[in-house]
């Protein structure tokens, strides 16, 4: 682990992923457990922080759990941090947002579960990675996503070429764990398998080598298998009957996009 020194005031670092290292570890010793998502969190857990597809990292995002926000809104403040006092007022139970004025960037910190076009539960396991949710939850924040963007596509087989797909074994990206959630949330499992099968289509445009876009495919398509053979609850199939002639997903907020 990387050691920025024990006091935690001072300019954030330029560079995100130092940045996002320097704040979960300063906080760490001040006795607060965050964990990095976003795009920092998917370079992060790539070998050498180098990942298949690079692409540029905006923002930082942070995930912690709930009761703690107004500890950790007064240590962001100590780490060189302005708040958005209004925003966080009215959803500091659930979202804050920051801003590191120096290096023209946001930190946004989503409080008990990432809420975008869907909820996604990513706090009960922040112990699990040292700095980032885990694999599982990172990538299902990728897809949840209804829109992609080029961003989020680079994310997603970059993720699925770095990073085995299991089912059981608590390793790597666990398949049993995204399909869990699925079965029980039929607009989830709607949403995830479209985007799957969105990033199976698209993935010849990337004129990745072959061994690496066979690789991402089969990873791919081997957690789709997965998500299909859950059993699904009593609630999803309720709600399977109604289908897409209702929306099945949230509007996320414009006002502080992830990283």
């Amino acid at each position: 682990m990387v050691d920025h020194g024990n006091d935690v005031a001072g300019r954030p670092l330029a560079d995100p992923v130092l940045e996002a290292k320097r704040v979960v570890e300063s906080a760490a010793r001040a006795g607060l457990t965050i964990r990095v998502l976003g795009g920092v969190a998917v370079r992060m857990q790539a070998p050498s922080e180098s990942t298949l597809l690079p692409r540029p990292i905006g923002d930082i995002d942070l995930a912690i759990r709930q009761g703690g926000w107004r500890a950790l809104a007064d240590f962001l403040k100590s780490a060189g941090y302005g708040a958005d006092d209004m925003f966080n007022a009215l959803n500091g139970a659930r979202r804050l947002l920051f801003f590191d004025h120096a290096n023209n960037r946001k930190l946004d910190v989503f409080v008990g579960a990432f809420e975008m076009c869907h909820s996604i539960p990513i706090a009960g396991r922040l112990e699990k990675e040292p700095m980032t949710i885990p694999l599982a939850e990172l990538l299902l924040t990728k897809l949840q996503i209804v829109q992609l963007t080029e961003r989020d596509l680079r994310d997603i087989y970059s993720m699925s070429y770095h990073h085995e797909v299991s089912a059981g074994d608590g390793s790597g990206i666990e398949a049993d764990f995204i399909a869990d959630l699925c079965a029980k949330d039929w607009g989830l499992w709607r949403t995830c398998t479209a985007t799957i099968e969105q990033s199976l289509a698209r993935l010849p445009d990337y004129g990745l080598p072959s061994e690496a876009s066979e690789l991402v495919a089969a990873r791919l398509s081997k957690l789709s298998k997965q998500i299909e053979q859950a059993p699904k609850t009593a609630r999803w199939k309720l709600r399977g009957r109604v289908g897409d002639r209702v929306r099945w997903y949230d509007e996320p907020e414009e006002t502080t996009p992830t990283a």
